[in-house]
């Protein structure tokens, strides 16, 4: 540590999420933290913190400081809303019966199509604001409402645009392969070429994303289609999510564990052999209950066996217009211990260094540790464990961007 540093958070108590830190939360109290150049410096017992002349001082009055939450999948860009949908659900219809008479991710893209840049922009902005005031300080935003090189490209500018004017880190996955857009309609390989050959290429050439995702699944694409789209991110060193086994066992997980993906999203209906595969490939395996309980799902994901493999859990918001729309990653921590049987603690760790996991993100962010992102969330609580129990009183005291106070007024 140097002499000097930009900023001093004391009288602190630090949930770290260090797993090297014995305890739960790898918890730190009566701590100091040490910030200079957007990065962590300096963390540990306050009565240990070395000679240092900050230009600012923060006392955190026995608060606890957290890394900045990650909401590591959502689809957050889009037009138009489906509530009419909604009702219909509510009347017995499920989400496959809505989708296959033309409604679910197709009525989106319908809207998503329709809107402007600026009208994008200025529906998505209110969402990201939402997560953000929750202490969201990354948030990973994928395209895949417009099914056309035009608007798959316009709904990942939006997110670049999102990133620009507004104080958090955004991430953003191209999603193409998301549904079969109507003018393929019963020819999927041919759209599929469309992803490989034009849409893929494109997004790669303006750098709009950090990585290529897939719905593999019984009303989506293919585990043959999906390699065909693995193979082509590769070829443009882009790395590949998959959302597997929400609805059926289709062997998307274990295509992806082989493929080295970075996550496998949802996955209710994944084997033993899938949970596996996961923890030889140090696939992250990330949670979405919030779709689970919209959609009114009773096939719970292998908490038990995924914990017990050592498989990293991730928890996210699929913050979305038809099976979640839900703005809250702290009321899906809750939901993750409710519905999923996860703790307090592995909620957490589901939102911060999972999180950073799921992302390819870990070296950076995602843990309170000398060298890190001094992303940081100062919550005023007695214990972390309230921010799974409790949902829509806590609020941030204090929300830190790469060490700068970002907190909204």
């Amino acid at each position: 540590m140097t002499e000097r540093c930009d900023l001093l958070i004391t009288n602190v108590n630090a949930a770290t999420m260090d797993p090297s830190i014995v305890g739960a939360y790898g918890a730190v109290e009566d701590a100091a933290v040490a910030v200079t150049g957007g990065k962590i410096v300096w963390l540990g017992p306050r009565r240990e913190l070395p000679d240092c002349t900050p230009d600012e001082v923060i006392d955190g009055e026995g608060q606890w400081l957290t890394p900045g939450l990650i909401d590591c999948h959502t689809h957050l860009v889009y037009g138009g809303h489906r509530a009419g949908e909604f009702a219909r659900r509510l009347g017995g219809e499920s989400y496959e019966e809505v989708a296959r008479s033309g409604g679910g991710i197709i009525s989106t893209v319908r809207a998503t199509r329709a809107a402007s840049a600026e009208q994008l922009y200025r529906l998505s902005e209110p969402r990201l604001h939402a997560l953000m005031s929750e202490g969201v300080t990354t948030v990973e935003i994928k395209s895949g409402y417009g099914l056309d090189l035009d608007t798959e490209l316009k709904q990942l500018r939006t997110a670049r645009r999102l990133a620009q004017h507004n104080p958090v880190n955004i991430v953003t996955s191209c999603l193409a392969a998301h549904a079969l857009p109507p003018e393929y309609d019963g020819r999927p390989d041919e759209y599929i070429d469309l992803i490989c050959e034009q849409i893929l290429p494109a997004v790669a050439r303006e750098q709009l994303a950090d990585a290529v995702d897939m719905f593999c699944e019984t009303i989506g694409f293919s585990v043959d289609q999906c390699q065909r789209v693995i193979d082509a991110a590769k070829k443009l060193d882009l790395p590949v999510k998959v959302h597997a086994e929400q609805l059926a066992r289709t062997g998307a997980t274990a295509m992806a564990a082989k493929a080295g993906a970075l996550s496998v999203d949802h996955i209710e209906y994944i084997s033993d052999a899938d949970v596996l595969a996961m923890a030889e490939s140090g696939t992250v395996a990330v949670l979405l209950p919030g779709a689970f309980y919209t959609l009114h799902e009773t096939q719970v994901p292998p908490v038990e066996k995924l914990r017990g493999a050592g498989v990293c859990m991730a928890l996210s918001t699929d913050l979305n217009p038809g099976s979640c729309p839900i703005a809250s990653l702290r009321l899906m921590m809750n939901m993750g211990c409710n519905l999923f049987g996860l703790t307090p603690a592995e909620a957490l760790a589901g939102v911060t260094r999972s999180a950073a996991r799921a992302l390819g993100l870990c070296c950076s962010r995602g843990v309170l540790r000398p060298g890190l992102r001094a992303d940081m969330v100062l919550w005023p609580m007695d214990t972390p464990d309230l921010l799974a129990y409790e949902v829509g009183a806590l609020k941030p005291a204090q929300i830190f961007l790469g060490g700068r106070d970002v907190t909204a007024g």
